[in-house]
């Protein structure tokens, strides 16, 4: 059996798959032991089976490169398992990284899975109040960060009123009174005896923010790593010796999507371009340097891609490309797919569960939808009472668990908040919070959060329809669509837009997008208020917080 005839054998131990005359997944049932350990039986497996084929590519702006065999990968993390152990870290301790697309983040949560400690990866923006509220919310124990941020220093001022932080590793860096993660794990050996951890442990915990108050705590247990073979295998298409790159930092969901389980379960080789600020002309660069067979991103990259004169890169080594994490415009479609020839395959998911909605490999995708139901979840839309509702109305999306039952790949609840859990998990449904409709075909087409629906007139207006129209004006770079109060009306549209260099703001230009948009959707739809600004307000995660423009209106 080749190398490649093994990978695709690996896979199969973790699922039992089912595909129609079109080789369409259909059907898709994970398989796992009692005491299943992502690191143990993925990880430390491959190490066996193909130990010298590389596992991680890394490279940063400064020109330093990486790479990690699985061989080296299991025993690195080993030792950053005993060295975690030696400091007091144990089974069900909290432990969060900050480490942005620093290699040592793969190093260092595989050892958190061995040891079974529970991960927070966080993104590197977090101030000293986000890190107080995080540190005593969950009673973090442990943190490690990397120096190329202001984290330490803000960890230092919260240490202060948080007695359960304990141990403080430090990576890229020295710090007074910090451990530095690299030297301090060179001095455990690299053999680990296995640990007793049970599928259902926890695992994983993301802080995820809501329209209203403090972030939730999604908890996710073992399985979850196994409700990715689908992202990556069936979405990604990833095939064994693929080189696959996800568009995302480290302390955002999307890493664990696209950069570390199904990946790997698939016999991907991960590569990493460590950077801060996103140049699109060098990450094209690197797409072409590394021959990337993979790619994923949100909507905006393709958008700043396409805005680029494309032939001037190399992209002939990938052959595949998906996107989520905000709806995607047709425009962006049509033109990346004129450019490269590659169809994005959009996708839709949530921190809390795995792909819930996707394009999946062997289907035509229908450009501005989300695509159909993956096989691992049973997703309806419904009213606002709870029954389903028919194709062509509106709904919101949620996933039938009978009797409330966990799927792999649906979090386990919001860690130390039963109520929350509730609210959004009852009667054999979860609830996402997000609107779509339903075609004739089973295409699902996304509308936005529950609370973005816009009512004006007795008319219920999805914003991203409208958006869709407004990105394919020339003068457009980005939009956000909310509603705004009206005396006669309830609401009216409104458009809040981020021009593109050669377009100055102007009356002309006002009525010139109102008419625009009357001709390509609905006219009760325009938006009879237009505002240019300069930049969007954006959340840490890159989204556009339409909840601040509606709260100016």
């Amino acid at each position: 059996m080749n190398n490649y005839e093994q990978l695709d054998a690996f896979y199969k131990r973790f699922c039992e798959s089912g595909f129609d005359e079109n080789g369409v997944l259909t059907s898709f049932e994970p398989k796992y032991e009692e005491t299943y350990n992502y690191a143990f039986d993925v990880v430390d497996e491959l190490a066996k089976i193909v130990p010298d084929n590389k596992a991680l590519e890394w490279c940063n702006l400064n020109g330093e490169k990486r790479s990690f065999t699985f061989k080296e990968m299991s025993e690195l993390s080993n030792k950053a398992a005993n060295m975690f152990k030696a400091h007091g870290v144990k089974k069900g301790d909290m432990v969060m990284l900050v480490l942005k697309r620093n290699y040592q983040f793969w190093i260092a949560i595989l050892a958190l899975h061995k040891i079974g400690a529970v991960a927070i990866p966080a993104t590197n923006l977090l101030t000293t109040k986000d890190l107080v509220y995080r540190f005593d919310a969950a009673d973090v124990n442990s943190i490690i960060v990397t120096a190329d941020c202001h984290v330490p220093e803000y960890t230092d001022e919260a240490q202060l009123k948080c007695p359960s932080l304990k141990n403080k590793f430090i990576v890229r860096g020295e710090r007074e009174g910090w451990i530095n993660f690299d030297e301090e794990m060179e001095k455990y050996p690299s053999e680990l005896e296995r640990y007793d951890t049970k599928y259902s442990d926890p695992m994983l915990l993301y802080f995820t923010s809501g329209t209203t108050g403090y972030p939730k705590m999604v908890m996710h247990d073992h399985t979850y790593s196994l409700g990715h073979i689908i992202t990556a295998k069936f979405w990604h298409n990833i095939k064994p010796g693929d080189v696959h790159l996800t568009v995302s930092e480290t302390g955002w969901g999307k890493a664990a999507w696209g950069k570390l389980y199904g990946q790997w379960i698939a016999g991907a080789t991960v590569f990493v371009y460590d950077f801060d600020k996103f140049v699109p002309h060098d990450l094209l660069t690197k797409i072409e340097e590394y021959k990337i067979s993979t790619f994923c991103a949100p909507p905006t990259i393709y958008r700043f891609f396409i805005k680029e004169d494309l032939s001037q890169y190399d992209l002939s080594s990938l052959r595949y490309a998906t996107t989520a994490g905000e709806a995607l415009n047709p425009e962006v479609y049509n033109r990346f797919y004129e450019y490269t020839g590659i169809k994005l395959m959009e996708g839709f998911g949530q921190t809390e569960t795995t792909l819930m909605l996707t394009n999946l490999v062997g289907t035509e995708p229908n450009p501005g939808s989300m695509g159909k139901p993956s096989p691992m979840y049973d997703v309806v839309l419904v009213d606002e009472d709870g029954s389903e509702v028919a194709p062509g109305v509106v709904g919101e999306i949620c996933l039938r668990t009978p009797e409330n039952k966990k799927q792999v790949g649906l979090f386990m609840g919001y860690y130390r908040n039963e109520e929350r859990t509730k609210e959004s998990w009852h009667d054999g449904l979860y609830h996402t919070g997000d609107t779509a409709w339903k075609d004739e075909e089973g295409f699902y087409w996304y509308v936005g959060r529950t609370d973005d629906v816009i009512k004006a007139s007795g008319y219920r207006i999805g914003p991203f329809e409208i958006e869709s129209v407004l990105m394919e004006h020339p003068s457009v770079m980005e939009c956000a669509v909310t509603g705004a109060p009206d005396p006669v009306r309830g609401q009216v549209v409104k458009a809040t837009i981020v021009l593109t260099k050669n377009y100055s703001p102007s009356e002309e230009l006002v009525k010139e997008l109102q008419t625009y948009v009357k001709k390509q959707t609905a006219p009760y739809k325009y938006p009879r208020i237009v505002e240019f600004v300069d930049e969007l307000p954006k959340t840490i995660s890159g989204k556009i917080k339409r909840r601040d423009l509606r709260e100016k209106n």
